[in-house]
């Protein structure tokens, strides 16, 4: 039998987006490991999805942590998922659950306690603003529904103007020769992506090579991403507008679509236009660094309405 004992983690972070999950295990108050996982599949029950990677990293740790903190994509009650999750077999040693959006621990991590807003936009985007007194969220609806100016937003638009060109209803843009990497036969691409399991990301995907064609001049593709830019701007006004944020609160965007020059530069611009005084900030540190610091924030934080903590016994 082998002699081999695990000391008990205090604490598994869980950072769970729609591009990647990422964990951080810390142990005696130091990092233990960092792992990343497959993104959140937000049009599937979360419950099965995050105990996976429960069971996975605290399997390889042999020891289950006495916290786990998850922000989570796509999630829409807190309170009931932090339930399961602590009934769920996987977690039956943790002894506490915290549980909320990624938008709460993407801003934890890029603003910390300071009031302001943080603009999340990778495959979908969700804003939050935190004023001296309580807190908002703007978008984050889904594909569907909203992630206004998001990858997915700007991929749609870029299939969109090809379709339109291919129709001789827009004009031409160099974008149809990336949609036809994918999809020689254009009259046929709307079936075929229908028919995809993984058509959200699919769509997101064409983000990039809009940016790039943006950067490089295509008509189509930088009003596209303009457009993205002024969605996400006006975001970040109206959650500072509705939690009264000081003139000069800070602002955070984050996120792939912000590796576009001309997205963030038309931020920049469109933010300051309707807030002169606010302040884009450099992130503190990552959405993981939030999930570490949600289980540290207190009963007064206008933030706590935002999460579920729940603990056993």
């Amino acid at each position: 039998m082998s002699d081999v004992t695990h000391s008990v983690p205090e604490l598994l972070a869980i950072d769970a987006g729609q591009t990647g999950i990422k964990t951080r295990l810390i142990s005696n108050g130091s990092t233990e490991r960092e792992q990343l996982f497959p993104g959140v599949l937000t049009d599937r029950p979360l419950l099965q999805q995050l105990t996976a990677v429960v069971s996975s990293v605290t399997g390889e740790a042999g020891a289950a942590p006495r916290t786990v903190t998850f922000g989570v994509s796509g999630l829409t009650d807190a309170e009931a998922e932090a339930e399961a999750l602590l009934q769920h077999p996987s977690l039956a040693d943790v002894s506490r659950v915290v549980v909320t959006h990624d938008s709460v621990t993407s801003f934890l991590g890029v603003l910390g306690d300071r009031y302001g807003a943080v603009v999340a936009a990778g495959t979908g985007v969700v804003t939050l603003g935190v004023g001296p007194e309580h807190s908002t969220r703007v978008d984050g609806w889904g594909y569907i529904m909203g992630d206004a100016g998001s990858g997915y937003w700007i991929g749609r638009e870029a299939l969109d103007a090809v379709m339109r060109a291919f129709d001789g209803r827009g004009p031409a843009t160099a974008l149809t020769a990336v949609m036809q990497e994918r999809w020689p036969d254009l009259s046929t691409a709307y079936t075929a992506l229908q028919a995809s399991h993984d058509r959200v990301r699919t769509v997101a995907s064409f983000a990039a090579p809009t940016a790039a064609l943006a950067a490089d001049g295509d008509e189509v593709a930088t009003r596209i991403c303009r457009s993205a830019a002024a969605e996400l701007a006006l975001a970040a006004t109206t959650a500072l507008r509705v939690v009264d944020a000081p003139t000069d609160a800070a602002v955070g965007a984050i996120g792939g679509v912000f590796g576009s020059d001309l997205i963030r530069a038309t931020f920049t611009e469109s933010l300051r236009a309707e807030r002169p005084g606010a302040r884009l900030v450099p992130p503190i540190g990552s959405g993981l660094d939030g999930a570490v610091a949600l289980a540290g924030l207190g009963t007064q934080h206008p933030l706590r309405e935002r999460f579920a903590d729940l603990r056993r016994g």
